[in-house]
């Protein structure tokens, strides 16, 4: 077994650069939104776990519905979020709608994380088509 050793630190300072540019924390989407900043949240969970809770505003947008991106918008940060961090929804979203065109980001922690940090949740299907 290897032990411990040293990493590089220009791949270190890459990949924690990249990851402040494409990811954002709940407390920092929150404050974007009170802020009014040109974001747009998409919520890529099936469409039951988005009418039983959701960020506020959020587009529901789920897989079997990204051919017809409804919800996105090329002059917004299009922010995705799924489940949990463990989740893939988010992150495979936000390359298949880069390569787009889009600019996106990806939510930390998904749903499950915005409701730790006791964010506003809204019920419903209100927001879905966005």
């Amino acid at each position: 077994m290897p032990g411990l050793k040293l990493n590089d630190p220009k791949k270190a300072t890459e990949f924690f650069q990249d990851r402040m540019d494409f990811t954002l924390g709940p407390v920092e989407l929150n404050r974007w939104l009170e802020a009014k900043e040109k974001v747009q949240v998409i919520d890529v969970r099936q469409r039951d776990a988005y009418d039983e809770g959701h960020i506020p505003g959020a587009v529901s947008l789920p897989k079997d519905q990204w051919a017809k991106p409804n919800g996105l918008a090329k002059d917004r940060v299009n922010v995705f979020y799924c489940y949990s961090q463990v989740c893939h929804l988010a992150p495979a979203a936000a390359l298949h709608f880069a390569r787009q065109g889009y600019s996106v980001m990806e939510l930390e922690g998904g749903f499950d994380a915005w409701e730790k940090y006791q964010m506003a949740v809204e019920k419903g299907a209100a927001a879905a088509s966005r």
